[in-house]
């Protein structure tokens, strides 16, 4: 995992400069996972630093909704117990890429806590007690669907 964490941004390098010439379109899904105690859901990558929220992109054939629900499985071994909540889409260009973020909200899950290559570790974290290392715009998100407010139209914050 050392190894995938050292050579991560090189690989970012070159991958925002195929990006910037290509311009893909890309499409993602994060859930905000909130506990009874309205605590978050976090997690840490093992290939870069800081705090998410669990996610990741959208496979060819597959649904917003079905590619957070995998990710949610493959990352931290939750599982919802209703449907996910459809919060807001987000435009992101911050690597040059014509990236679309869905973000959902789940209240109601089980979790099995199991080995992941890709997490490094995952926590519930009080909303006003997040890890000093939390992205920017995963804090952003966290006080949207928290505070009740209308999501804006691009993810990346300034």
């Amino acid at each position: 995992m050392r190894l995938l964490s050292r050579l991560y941004p090189f690989a970012r390098f070159f991958l925002r400069i195929y990006w910037r010439f290509s311009r893909p379109l890309t499409a993602g899904a994060r859930v905000l996972v909130i506990d009874e105690e309205d605590r978050v859901l976090l997690v840490r990558h093992t290939y870069m630093p800081g705090w998410y929220l669990p996610g990741g992109g959208v496979d060819g054939g597959e649904t917003m909704r079905a590619a957070a629900e995998r990710e949610l499985w493959e990352e931290v071994g939750v599982t919802p117990k209703e449907d996910l909540e459809f919060f807001g889409v987000y435009a992101n260009f911050a690597e040059f890429k014509s990236d679309h973020v869905s973000l959902f909200v789940l209240r109601a899950f089980d979790i099995e806590a199991r080995p992941n290559r890709e997490i490094a570790e995952f926590g519930f974290f009080a909303p006003d007690l997040l890890p000093a290392e939390t992205s920017k715009a995963t804090r952003v998100r966290i006080r949207e669907v928290m505070e009740g407010l209308a999501p804006p139209d691009h993810w990346a914050v300034d």
